[in-house]
């Protein structure tokens, strides 16, 4: 039997989609194409690609990503994969033809990588909080948290960040100013992520109280990659036994699991609170 589509959710999707892709594409098309300097992720190559041969910054992001999914396919759930497709495609799509009816800034570079940070950072959030990504880098990252677990997504996000913006220094702008405004742009996107998502990096810790503790732990290993321990309360009220689902992760899969929570147990209590550091597999070793 097929499943019933929210047209409720969908709906949700398609403008976070349209809204978030709308800010990246305003972000790398109208501030970062024509200020001169590398930006990290696909949309930093996908604009090298621009500068040296001419492709349209969209269509080159799409073009990456068709290696990139068939490469890490297995590695990523069904679900997650094709919502990152209709993602991409969106905001390809914006940057391409609908960016560019807007004028471009031609002003101060420092501005351009200011106005640029912050609304790629607001437009990757919105994206990231409906369940989904852009593709590309996401799927890299989360590919290699998938082999070697014990690499973080963000050590893994870092080291791609800083290739690919040394790649466009030495390949496009090759001054060290420009390099200096791409380090800038990934840390005012990662920040403005991390104050709207609860941050990326750090670390969290939850206790969910429910009566569908298995459920929740299967949940939270098919959809983030993270364990999870089930320790057994009984309520104080009420006398009935209870499982307490104990997991530590990042604070974007955080905000994946408490969506997956609610869906599964709206009942559930559900503790979150913040873990200044997190030993062990998947974490820092």
């Amino acid at each position: 039997m097929l499943k019933k589509i929210n047209y409720k959710e969908l709906g949700l999707d398609l403008l976070a989609d349209v809204v978030g892709g709308m800010l990246v594409a305003v972000g790398v098309y109208n501030f970062a194409l024509n200020a001169n300097f590398p930006v990290a992720g696909f949309s930093g190559i996908a604009i090298v690609l621009y500068h040296l041969f001419g492709i349209p910054v969209g269509t080159a992001t799409i073009l990456l990503n068709i290696p990139v999914t068939f490469l890490c396919f297995k590695f990523l759930g069904k679900r997650f994969l094709f919502r990152s497709l209709k993602s991409m495609l969106i905001s390809s799509i914006l940057i391409d033809y609908v960016a560019p009816l807007l004028p471009v800034y031609n002003g101060e570079r420092i501005l351009a990588a200011i106005c640029m940070g912050v609304l790629c950072g607001a437009g990757y959030a919105i994206i990231y909080m409906r369940d989904s990504s852009t593709g590309g880098q996401d799927f890299i990252t989360m590919s290699i948290n998938k082999l070697l677990p014990h690499v973080t997504i963000g050590s893994a996000s870092l080291v791609l960040d800083i290739v690919t913006i040394l790649i466009g220094s030495l390949l496009v702008f090759r001054e060290m100013d420009g390099l200096l405004y791409g380090v800038i742009v990934s840390y005012i996107m990662a920040t403005l992520m991390d104050r709207i998502m609860y941050g990326i990096y750090e670390g969290k810790m939850t206790l969910i109280i429910t009566e569908r503790g298995e459920d929740i732990v299967n949940q939270i290993d098919e959809h983030s990659g993270r364990g999870a321990t089930i320790l057994k309360g009984v309520g104080g009220y009420s006398k009935r036994d209870k499982d307490v689902v104990l997991c530590a992760c990042n604070n974007k899969e955080m905000y994946r699991i408490k969506r997956q929570v609610k869906e599964i147990d709206p009942k559930a209590f559900t503790i979150i609170v913040e873990s200044n550091e997190v030993v062990g597999e998947g974490f820092r070793e």
